[in-house]
């Protein structure tokens, strides 16, 4: 780094901390690549439990996970950014709302990954031209254990939910990284805050939390409706609800989002469509549908047929049901996916089982897939 004394080092620091601002971040931490020596310990636990669930790429390489200098040996500092998305308004309500679809508060917007690396890339340019140093930029697509590294750089801590709790942003923060060559001061690292406040362990509709501080991901709606591939577990679907992609109940009934604000980065307001938008809708969507109607939003990168087998849970956990609504999952009957005809099945069998079992015998004759014969099984019997 070109800064050579502990006053052109404060300069520059506080310099960063302004153009981090000016580029829509809420707040800029500084940390060590070897701040979080735990972490690897916490990640083998994890991966030793199965909790990973479906999401292989969590347990290659867990050292190089764990250890941000194993990604980048010449890494001397780890500039962590945050970047507040909190909503107007307390997402829980939404949930009683039964014949509407909920979306997690982040995946309202546009995708994330794309606006806060593009502005990650332009602050580290900045740092370049300022530091004369080296920089990579990271924003959770690589192996950056970036929630930890946050805690370190005194963002915030993890929480019972193992969500980064922030006493300014609450749980609603984007987090990116600039890993540079640049031999910055650290910031102290944040402590826990959550006391004996266990709410968002509790609220969990499906028990993903086997203790506080420690997430069953196969049992979390948000690696369900997201990950997970196939079908939905039956012990999961009605605790589902109307949640037909990700869950925010553990964020959102956490005490210190009363100090959030709303997000002020216009990049990423809450398209209005996405705010309960109706199943009966988006149970009818093909795949040009899907990718035209969720263009930019991250929602796409999970595909239709997953999204629609969410939406299909949810419209089995609905009160009741038109008789559109009956034709358009009768239609899903004959889908494609086999997840799709699957969830299909369920959700006829939930708001008519006589005439889901009057289907039963010629479907099962017809239907190859395992899954779906179980779902058609699980009627007849």
């Amino acid at each position: 780094m070109a800064v050579n004394s502990d006053a052109k080092t404060a300069a520059f620091v506080d310099a960063l901390h302004q153009a981090a601002r000016r580029e829509g971040f809420d707040i800029c931490r500084i940390t060590h690549p070897h701040a979080i020596p735990q972490a690897l310990e916490r990640l083998r636990a994890f991966l030793d439990n199965g909790y990973h669930g479906d999401m292989d790429w969590m347990a290659r390489d867990p050292e190089r996970r764990a250890d941000p200098a194993e990604l980048w040996e010449q890494v001397q500092s780890v500039i962590m950014l945050g970047m507040n998305y909190a909503p107007a308004e307390n997402p829980l309500p939404d949930l009683r709302a039964r014949d509407r679809g909920v979306i997690s508060v982040y995946a309202q917007r546009r995708d994330y990954h794309d606006v806060i690396k593009k502005k990650l890339k332009n602050l580290a340019r900045w740092v370049v031209a300022q530091a004369d140093a080296d920089v990579k930029v990271f924003v959770d697509t690589a192996p950056v254990m970036e929630k930890p590294l946050a805690e370190a750089a005194g963002i915030g801590w993890q929480g019972k939910h193992t969500n980064l709790v922030s006493r300014d942003f609450g749980s609603w923060l984007f987090l990116g990284s600039i890993f540079t060559t640049a031999a910055l001061p650290a910031d102290a690292p944040e402590t826990d805050h959550c006391g004996a406040c266990q709410a968002c362990v509790d609220i969990c509709p499906t028990k993903a939390f086997p203790a506080p501080y420690k997430l069953d991901a196969r049992r979390c709606i948000s690696y369900l409706t997201i990950e997970h591939k196939g079908t939905i577990p039956v012990e999961f679907r009605a605790a589902m609800g109307n949640h037909i992609y990700g869950c925010d109940d553990c964020l959102a009934v956490c005490p210190w989002n009363k100090f959030a604000q709303t997000a002020r980065e216009a990049k990423l307001a809450v398209r209005a469509d996405l705010k309960l938008p109706e199943l009966e809708m988006l149970v009818q969507f093909d795949d040009p549908a899907f990718r035209e109607y969720f263009s930019g939003s991250p929602i796409k990168r999970t595909g239709r047929d997953r999204f629609v087998r969410n939406v299909l849970i949810a419209v089995g956990n609905m009160e009741t049901i038109s008789a559109t609504m009956q034709a358009r999952i009768e239609a899903c009957l004959d889908d494609d996916a086999p997840a799709v005809r699957a969830m299909a099945v369920w959700a006829l069998a939930c708001h008519d089982q006589a005439r889901a079992r009057d289907l039963a015998k010629n479907r099962l004759a017809d239907e190859a897939d395992d899954a779906v014969r179980a779902e058609w099984l699980a009627v007849a019997s």
